[in-house]
Formats: structure tokens, C-alpha cells, sequence
């Protein structure tokens, strides 16, 4: 929400490029960030409407060669060859999959160098997952974007990304690489996180030690004094208690905010 600046930060400032998105006309934030939302929300209208939040004069073959760069046109049109009519109707007759690549067909229609993926699979069921997951590489290796890959699935966390952060009540505990965070996991929050993970292989996962959190979430408007996660932290000290820590870096680029660890 603060990167598209659906809010504006109170605290801090929000870089893309090196530049405040606060600089950034609407309409040049909009041309160099994409969104792509949890659940693509089609409105009643034509597919040039549907498309063009980012550029409001697109025309109807802009549009297409958007739908055609993120394979919906192809995808839909094998099915029954009505796509424009069916949005029409608001998207009613879409399946959830077919409506997300119209989504990211949206995010791409102003060649955008960044695009948010705000939770773009987690409504999906895991077949169509795996579809989208590997369109967002391919369009990736063909137009050279960057994403910001929002999600709670660990598994598509370290299928999709180069590099991970993981946060806990609105906190960065741990960044690392892909690879770094999943075999070497330093916070105690991310190898809970990761202790979760179904793995296919059985003896693997009987072999694997599952680290369940005890005590409930904090809310945000009352958090606890110290660490965030002190509170369902077994390793918690006086010491969490009485200050926050900061991200150190632990080699290789591996930063964890963590007295203990």
C-alpha cells in the first residue's frame, strides 16, 4: 500500500530507483509500478477499462498486446473464444486463474520496470499456482521487471525469489538469499515458519523437527516492549525485553534482528 502510495508513509521515506515515491507524479508512478492484487477484480465495462489503470488512454490493441505478453488472450481464447464479452459481465464466468493473468496483464500494460505481487496466488488452488508462479518467471526473463513478492507460502517465497525477507508484526526479522534463508535459517520466527513446510518425502518429514509457537499474535496497537517476538520467543531474555534489535549482518549478506541468535 505504501509503495503505490495507496498511503503515504508517516515515518521513514519509500525508494524506488534510488527516488522518493513521493516525487513521482500519479502518472509516472503509475507507468514505472505494477500492481498485481490478491484477487483480480474485473469491473463492468470494456476490456480497455479492465486494462488501463495505469495508462487511461490506452487503446483496445495496447491492451490486447498486454493480454497477449502475459498469455491471457491465448489462454482464454482456447477455451470458448469470449473473452471481451465475458469481462463485460464483470468476470463472473472467469476462473480465478484466467481472471489473475487479466490482473497481471493490467499491472504490465504500462511496461513498468517494478511490479508488487500482493499475495497474486494465494487464491488460487496449487495446479494454477504452479501456472502462474512459472508465468511470472518467463515474464520476467522476457522483460527484464522486478517483483515484489508478498506472500505467506514459503514454498512459492523460495521458488519465485532471489532474495527474502521475512517479517513479523510489521518488523524485518531476517533477510537473506533464497538458498541462505532456507537451509540456514538464524531467527527463531523463521524457523518456525520454515519447521511448517510440507516436504513430499516422508522420511524427510519424519525426520524433521516441527517448532510450534506458543502464546497468540500481539496485537499491533499494544506491542510488547523490546522484541515484537519476545512474547513466543523460547530463547527470550531480559534483555529482548528492554531493546529491539537491529539487523546485523551475519555473513554473506545474511542479516538477522535477534540477540540470541
Amino acid at each position: 500500500n505504501l509503495i503505490p502510495r495507496f498511503y503515504d508513509v508517516t515515518k521513514g521515506r519509500v525508494l524506488v530507483d534510488g527516488v522518493d515515491v513521493k516525487d513521482y507524479s500519479p502518472e509516472v508512478l503509475r507507468s514505472r509500478i505494477g500492481i498485481v492484487p490478491q484477487k483480480a477484480v474485473l469491473f463492468a465495462g470494456t476490456i480497455v477499462e479492465n486494462l488501463r489503470w495505469g495508462k487511461k488512454d490506452a487503446s483496445k490493441e495496447e491492451m490486447w498486446k498486454a493480454l497477449e505478453i502475459s498469455q491471457s488472450k491465448e489462454f482464454v481464447e482456447k477455451k470458448d473464444g469470449q473473452l471481451e464479452s465475458r469481462i463485460e459481465q464483470g468476470g463472473k464466468n472467469l476462473s480465478g486463474g484466467q481472471r489473475q493473468r487479466i490482473g497481471i496483464a493490467r499491472a504490465l500494460a504500462t511496461n513498468p520496470r517494478f511490479i508488487v505481487c500482493d499475495e497474486a496466488v494465494s487464491a488460487l488452488d496449487v495446479s494454477i499456482q504452479a501456472q502462474v508462479i512459472n508465468m511470472f518467471e518467463e515474464l520476467q526473463e522476457k522483460l527484464g521487471v522486478a517483483y515484489l513478492f508478498i506472500a505467506h507460502d514459503l514454498l512459492v517465497v523460495h521458488h519465485i525469489s532471489d532474495r527474502i525477507a521475512v517479517m513479523y508484526l510489521g518488523r524485518i526479522v531476517e533477510i537473506a538469499d533464497s538458498n541462505e534463508l532456507n537451509d540456514n535459517p538464524m531467527h527463531p520466527y523463521t524457523q518456525s515458519l520454515l519447521s511448517a513446510v510440507p516436504y513430499p518425502d516422508p522420511k524427510m518429514a519424519k525426520e524433521r523437527q516441527r517448532i510450534v509457537l506458543e502464546g497468540d499474535v500481539p496485537s499491533p496497537l499494544h506491542m510488547p516492549s523490546g522484541c515484537a517476538f519476545r512474547t513466543r520467543c523460547r530463547y527470550a531474555t531480559e534483555k529482548c525485553a528492554q531493546e529491539c534489535p537491529s539487523l546485523t549482518d551475519r555473513g554473506n549478506g545474511h542479516q538477522v534482528a535477534c540477540w540470541n541468535k
